[in-house]
């Protein structure tokens, strides 16, 4: 029998030292004290922020299974929770990057990876600079308590993948961030309107704050179903306890019955591509 509730721990932290790094266990470990069953991290939380340059430097990025993905699999392993992380991967036989989202298990299985593909390419966010946009589209998660789904920050300012992931089935996305103080409020909207739309809790940890003069800020996010945020926080780590009775509420409810036409939109998109 699947279980009707689901604890998530979010996590408004970054660990891209060495000491940083040490640190990591511990707050896992806090996470899990807490009844957390999954530990959600921000947008490459095992790095510094360098797209706050155009500058991409090699060991900014590492090769599949590298020391970030290592380090992410034997905490979860330790700790006996599945943990969201990232990690700027180089494809092994073109050498390109991917800002990639990792999810391992509580056995230290990497259970999915997810590359993001909306990138920006502005003051602070200089991402098209450091890694180029997932070749792939999202797909759903299952084996945890509540079907997930990817998505990785701008990635929900175009919410076809979203769409896309409740389609599938996905009951929670999980939309790890790095964003500014300044747009914070526009940002919670278009989470909302996210989790509106796709009937499906919208999970959205962000960075802690300032780093290299990009001005980062503002709350993470847990949002209901019907669009209602149900946690938002700026501590290290927050738990939210989900429930699978609130999507079905919202799959009932407007416009949550709206009937999908996957074969009618394949086609309008099919034209542009």
């Amino acid at each position: 029998m699947r279980a009707e509730t689901f604890t998530v721990a979010l996590v408004t932290d970054v660990f891209p030292t060495d000491e940083d790094w040490d640190r990591l266990p511990d707050v896992v470990r806090d996470a899990g004290a807490r009844g957390a069953e999954l530990v959600v991290l921000p947008e490459l939380p095992l790095n510094a922020w360098s797209p706050a340059t155009k500058v991409a430097r090699p060991e900014d990025a590492e090769d599949v299974d590298g020391p970030r993905q290592s380090l992410l699999s034997r905490v979860a392993r330790n700790a006996g929770i599945p943990v969201l992380g990232g990690a700027i991967i180089r494809d092994p036989d073109s050498g390109i990057r991917h800002n990639t989202a990792l999810l391992y298990d509580g056995e230290g299985s990497c259970r999915a990876r997810y590359r993001k593909v909306h990138l920006p390419s502005e003051e602070g966010f200089w991402e098209a600079s450091h890694y180029q946009p997932g070749p792939e589209p999202p797909e759903v998660v299952r084996g945890l308590p509540m079907t997930l789904g990817l998505q990785i920050c701008s990635d929900v300012n175009r919410p076809t993948g979203s769409e896309l992931l409740a389609a599938m089935g996905a009951e929670v996305i999980l939309a790890p961030r790095c964003t500014p103080l300044y747009s914070y409020e526009r940002w919670k909207l278009v989470l909302q309107a996210n989790a509106v739309t796709s009937g499906a809790y919208v999970i959205s940890t962000n960075r802690p704050g300032p780093e290299n003069g990009v001005p980062i800020g503002g709350a993470s996010l847990a949002i209901g179903p019907d669009g209602e945020v149900v946690l938002e926080s700026q501590g290290r780590v927050s738990t939210v306890t989900l429930s699978r009775d609130a999507v079905k509420a919202a799959g009932a409810g407007y416009p949550g019955y709206l009937k999908r036409f996957p074969h009618l939109y394949a086609r309008g998109w099919d034209r542009l591509a």
